[in-house]
């Protein structure tokens, strides 16, 4: 009779097994680079912690500061940010990662970077046309979590959890509540899921929430793996901020899963300040793995809306192999006026990066259209008239050229 139970080889093996790979994470966290500044703060804000300790996503995410008296130990905060602190409730609770904290400024309030994090009361200021839910996101949803605005795409809220909050973010009604209107669990991802199914004509699925990357190994390798069973679902996208506020999470583990099911990824910056040798090693990672790497940027008032931001910040991209993808116009939650520009603004960065630089460099500046009209791309105005059969057309200096085109409209 041949014997099928476990044997104390099996265990022994097993044992071996387990304990090399420990000590393969612990060799990867302790590899993980720390940049100068970082490790800095680390050692004054967080002296208990080793570099182990900072190297795990776990500890950074069980450790963020998340209240008044966890920022004012490590920031001078000014009073419009204290009271703003003091006052908020409900969602869009404050949120920062360690690492992401090393990057802001303790003195300057108006450092970019500390802006986007860190409450101020013009978030208590609402002005018209702007609403919890701009783009009308809750009116194109089937079934929970899920919105299915384009023909062949759909949006995937996947949790409604993210490692560090951005004060402008669109989904502010329903990110950081536990047990509000917007929860999250597998039961719903099924549903979900089904709806996908039974919709054949949906090729392109987008993973958001919240911040999927937030979501461990496990469950969010089950995820992918359905969503790669469904015959018809040629594309996975995933939506995050985390290489950039928390980059520890790109463990060689969780590289070899996403190199598995293959989804792009789109990932959230802001200013060339987030781009440390950590967040370099992260993309490192994703890039090796054939993961495709793309931006996303929101333009905001002050922090990132000039020319000699968006330039270094977009070459800066294609260093670390992102693709700068879009240029979002800041939607128009509510309490968003001090983030939001003119849209002129857009246009005249891209015309400052049109021809200045590299077209990869160069993202499509999008307005996602209140209401549920979805993104729409604006460019700068390059036609400047036609005579005859030429269309007059405009470059990057000013010079104007013609273009034979008979019989066209375009320019009348």
């Amino acid at each position: 009779m041949v014997n099928c139970g476990t044997t104390k080889y099996d265990f022994l093996s097993s044992s071996i097994r387990v304990s090399a790979e420990r000590k393969t994470q612990r060799k990867s966290k302790h590899k993980f680079p720390i940049s100068k500044k970082t490790d800095e703060f680390r050692n004054r804000f967080f002296p208990y912690a080793s570099i182990w300790d900072w190297n795990d996503w776990k500890w950074q995410l069980r450790n963020r500061i998340k209240d008044l008296q966890a920022l004012s130990r490590i920031i001078q905060l000014s009073n419009d940010e204290k009271t703003a602190v003091e006052k908020h409730t409900g969602p869009l609770p404050v949120g920062i990662t360690p690492y992401y904290a090393s990057l802001l400024s303790e003195t300057d309030c108006t450092q970019p970077l500390r802006r986007t994090h860190i409450p101020v009361n013009g978030e208590y200021i609402n002005t018209p046309g702007e609403s919890d839910d701009p783009l009308g996101e809750d009116n194109d949803t089937p079934v929970p979590g899920l919105v299915h605005r384009y023909p062949d795409r759909v949006l995937f809220l996947t949790t409604g959890f993210c490692s560090t909050y951005c004060r402008y973010c669109t989904r502010s009604r329903m990110v950081g509540e536990p047990g509000g209107e917007y929860s999250f669990s597998t039961s719903q991802w099924e549903r979900a899921i089904q709806y996908i199914e039974v919709h054949p004509e949906i090729r392109d699925c987008l993973l958001s929430g919240g911040d999927p990357l937030t979501i461990g190994d496990e469950k969010l390798q089950w995820l992918l793996q359905r969503l790669r069973k469904i015959p018809h679902l040629e594309f996975i996208r995933i939506g995050t901020k985390v290489p950039v506020v928390l980059p520890q999470r790109i463990t060689l583990k969780f590289t070899k899963i996403l190199k598995k099911y293959q989804p792009w990824l789109s990932i959230h910056f802001t200013c060339p300040d987030e781009l440390t040798s950590e967040v370099e090693e992260a993309c490192a990672r994703l890039a090796d793995a054939g993961i495709p790497l793309g931006s996303q940027t929101v333009l905001l008032k002050g922090i990132n809306d000039d020319i000699n931001i968006i330039k270094p910040l977009m070459h800066g991209l294609l260093k670390i192999r992102v693709k700068p993808y879009y240029l979002y116009q800041c939607d128009p939650i509510s309490g968003s006026s001090h983030f939001r520009t003119s849209v002129e603004k857009g246009i005249e960065i891209i015309e400052g990066l049109r021809g200045h630089t590299t077209g990869y460099a160069v993202p499509q500046f999008v307005i996602d259209l209140p209401g549920g009209g979805g993104k729409i791309p604006l460019l700068p105005n390059y036609v400047v008239g036609r005579e005859g059969d030429d269309l007059l057309l405009k470059n990057f200096e000013g010079g104007i050229y013609r273009y034979p085109d008979p019989g066209g409209k375009i320019g009348c």
